[in-house]
């Protein structure tokens, strides 16, 4: 995995985490499976960009901020 895109991943659960919402609301959201957001946020799956903006948008966040 290269390191740009672990530091998304990074970021994005870092963000779902200061915003104190679940993997579980957060998948559903977005509609995944929590186990999916799972497997991203451990970083054994890499995430397409339109699903990093789904992500960033659920979490009510600019999605540049993920790449940052």
């Amino acid at each position: 995995m290269e390191p740009e895109t672990e530091k998304i991943i990074e970021n994005l659960r870092e963000t779902r985490l200061l915003s104190k919402i679940s993997l579980l609301s957060l998948a559903n959201q977005v509609d995944i499976s929590h186990s999916h957001l799972y497997y991203i946020e451990s970083k054994r799956v890499i995430p397409s960009v339109d699903l990093i903006v789904k992500l960033a948008k659920a979490l009510k966040i600019n999605p540049v901020v993920l790449f940052e």
